[in-house]
């Protein structure tokens, strides 16, 4: 028995082992694939017989002697091996690169232009922020369009370790103009060309991305495959995946000349510093001058060239593994380059089509895209820690200003409120301002996502340019360019500035998204309005004649006084002139404006005199009044510290009044606000005594820097210090 069962142990034993070798090398041995490719490598780098345009161990594919990129399995040619034997560019068998210094400087070039592609900036950059660990300089070259939004975005972001760099597209135009180009990018598609010229002489390295790009991942990484780049090669691009270059996509299609399959250039690794000394400027211009003479435009843009001057210096490239720009175009074959959707590491929507394009993982792709379109921004500005960078501009004082607050204090949540910087999105959407006029009159106003459907009826009524801000979340942002574009009224509208200010805290920042409003009008004059009024359907060209008959401007102060009223029903006959108005007042139809909450309000318009009056008139300003006014667009500011509800128009009047306006009521203008449910701040404001508190906390702070600003000028204003009972 001991000698039959011996054999049986033993074998058992072997057996255990052989599963416990099996499951190490499945789990630490990898794919035999790469194992075996990497030692093909190794034994090819010893025979000197490898090929300059790859990296050993590398699964990119190789750029042959004869200039062909082989399919996927495709044999070997004239003695050249496959390229990649286990699967064209499979990612799972790349060696991953050492990672860069934890801290080191990581340089992105962007080329910007317009307001849809502003946009699409700032979904790429918080793909870019999600993951990274290092510093950025964030280097973008940008029409005057994409630079005012852009400046205006970075600086009220407030993101750490992220540096901006702004290039003028506009001085860089003449040195690509010249070149027909038939894709929709139009001149800056073809600007990534003279990035070695247009950048810092002393900058070496840099990653450009297309700004329809999704990061899945650390964009160092990506940085870390400039180690792969031999002694000469500049440029890392990834295969492009669809057979565009190779010209069988339809009867008489000519391509322009690249290795096989070509390269996409919405990713590229660029080595600055070889280009230069290589004189890329004069080989690129000379590449695209002499295929011209056969070809009539470029196609693909930038792309093009680039191919075509890497067909003629194969050497300049390094081919990177496809997952680093998965091309998501009509005629993609990108499932041939990942094994799972999960593989990728950036995905480009490079078709036209951008999110409607076809393929087997697009949900999965669209998914990921959408997180970071309605991802909110705020939570990215996140310190890198162990990292020593300088702040952002204003980031000290800031800090240092929120640490002074008393969380005990039982008006810290205004407090807070009122140093909250708010990132800023200007003119979200496009716009085409009109020609600017002498006596022009942009209306002005604010609202959030519950006011929206006022959108529509405002446009109908007011006829001349608008500067709306608007109080969004990131995902709300979103509703709300879906909202336009789906509505004919909106969409047909180009002289409307959105301006999106993105929701921070607890108490609506109305003051502050007045001012952005304000900031972007683009007119001399400003109607300052609110979104829940509707004007008279004659009131912008009456303005626009009133200013130019009262001979506004130069050294004569005077905020126009538009008369505002107010209807309790939800459906009424709105008034098309003043005798109509009229009617509709004496029959209770109307009200003036808040007569039964807060009289004082707009009692010094003197509804009474307005009824007989033919020509404008003047009135003294007194304590709470709050009309609406058309004023000269630099204006004095709404003072930021009114948040939520309360005195937030009251303490404007006084600083118009102070800085001396006359205060004129027009005889033929008119507003009406329209019914709708009571916001959050004026449900708050009278429910809860702490809040009418601290507004009255806010208002004896206000009279007393109007007290030191205005000196004895000021005493006046004293009387505006009355218990709030309900003023907007």
């Amino acid at each position: 028995m001991l000698l039959r069962g011996r054999p049986r142990a033993l074998g058992a034993a072997a057996l255990l082992l052989l599963l416990l070798l099996l499951i190490g090398f499945f789990l630490f041995g990898g794919d035999p694939d790469c194992e075996l490719g990497s030692e093909r490598e190794a034994r090819r780098g010893e025979g000197g017989g490898g090929d300059p345009g790859s990296v050993p161990g590398s699964p990119t594919p190789r750029v042959p002697s004869d200039g062909r990129l082989r399919p996927r399995g495709a044999a070997a040619f004239d003695g050249v091996p496959p390229a990649d034997p286990g699967g064209h560019n499979r990612s799972d068998c790349v060696p991953p690169p050492p990672p860069p210094p934890k801290c080191e400087l990581l340089q992105v070039a962007i080329v910007c232009a317009g307001h849809n592609s502003s946009r699409d900036v700032v979904t790429l950059v918080k793909s870019l922020l999600f993951y990274r660990k290092n510093p950025l300089h964030l280097h973008l070259v940008t029409d005057a369009v994409a630079r005012n939004i852009l400046e205006m975005l970075f600086h009220t972001w407030m993101v750490p370790a992220v540096q901006i760099s702004f290039y003028n597209a506009d001085e860089l135009k003449p040195q690509v103009s010249w070149i027909p180009n038939r894709h929709y990018s139009g001149l800056y598609g073809l600007m990534k060309l003279v990035l070695p010229t247009a950048l810092p002489p002393d900058l070496a390295r840099v990653i450009v991305l297309d700004t329809d790009v999704t990061f899945a991942s650390d964009i160092a990484e990506l940085w870390a495959l400039f180690a792969h780049f031999s002694d000469k090669q500049a440029i890392g691009l990834v295969e492009n995946q669809s057979d565009w270059y190779l010209g069988n996509l339809w009867r008489n299609h000519r391509p322009w000349p690249a290795l096989g399959r070509g390269f996409n250039t919405g990713v590229i690794l660029l080595r600055l510093d070889r280009l230069r000394q290589a004189g890329w400027e004069q080989m690129w211009k000379l590449t695209a001058t002499r295929e011209l003479l056969t070809l009539p435009a470029t196609s693909l843009a930038d792309q093009d060239i680039f191919n075509a001057v890497i067909k003629e210096h194969p050497w300049l490239v390094q081919p990177l593994p496809c997952i680093w720009n998965v091309q998501l175009s009509d005629h993609t074959l990108a499932e041939r380059c990942y094994s799972e959707a999960s593989d990728l590491k950036v995905i480009h929507w490079n078709s036209p089509k951008k999110l409607r394009v076809k393929n087997k993982h697009v949900e999965s792709f669209r998914n990921l895209y959408l997180t970071f379109l309605e991802y909110d921004g705020n939570l990215l500005r996140r310190e890198l820690f162990g990292c020593p960078c300088p702040p952002p501009p204003g980031a000290e004082q800031l800090q240092q200003a929120l640490a002074q607050l008393e969380e005990q204090d039982s008006c810290f949540e205004f407090r807070q409120q009122q140093l909250t910087v708010h990132r800023v999105h200007i003119t979200f959407l496009p716009h085409k301002p009109p020609p600017t006029q002498p006596h022009d009159v942009t209306l002005v106003a604010q609202l959030s996502m519950e006011r929206l459907q006022m959108l529509e009826a405002l446009c109908r009524h007011w006829p001349g340019p608008m500067s709306l801000a608007l109080y969004l979340t990131d995902a709300e942002a979103q509703q709300f360019l879906r909202f336009v574009e789906t509505s004919a009224v909106l969409s047909a509208r180009q002289d409307v500035a959105y301006h999106v200010m993105y929701r921070e805290g607890s108490l609506y920042p109305i003051n502050q998204l007045r001012n952005v409003a304000l900031a972007q009008a683009l007119t001399p004059y400003v109607f300052l309005s609110d979104i829940d009024f509707l004007p008279a359907h004659s009131l912008y060209d009456y303005l626009r004649a009133s200013i130019e008959q009262l001979e506004l401007g130069g050294r004569r102060k005077a905020a126009l006084v538009v008369p505002a009223f107010e209807t309790l029903h939800y459906r009424f006959r709105f008034p098309s002139f003043k005798a109509e108005l009229l009617t509709l007042l004496d029959a209770g139809s109307l009200y003036t404006f808040r007569h039964h909450e807060w009289p004082q309000g707009h009692a010094p318009t003197d509804y009474a005199r307005w009824r007989e009056a033919q020509a404008p008139y003047r009135v003294r300003w007194a304590a709470d009044y709050e009309p609406y006014v058309v004023v000269p667009r630099d204006c004095p500011r709404y003072d930021p510290r009114f948040v939520g509800f309360g005195w937030n128009k009251v303490a404007h009047i006084i600083e118009l009044d102070a800085q001396e306006y006359e205060l004129l009521v027009l005889p033929e203008a008119f507003t009406i606000h329209l019914p709708h449910a009571p916001s959050l701040d004026i449900t708050r404001f009278r429910s809860n005594p702490t809040y009418r508190d601290c507004l009255r906390a806010l208002k004896d702070e206000f009279h007393q820097d109007l007290s030191r600003h205005y000196g004895a000028a000021a005493l006046k204003y004293l009387t505006a210090l009355q218990p709030p009972r309900g003023p907007t």
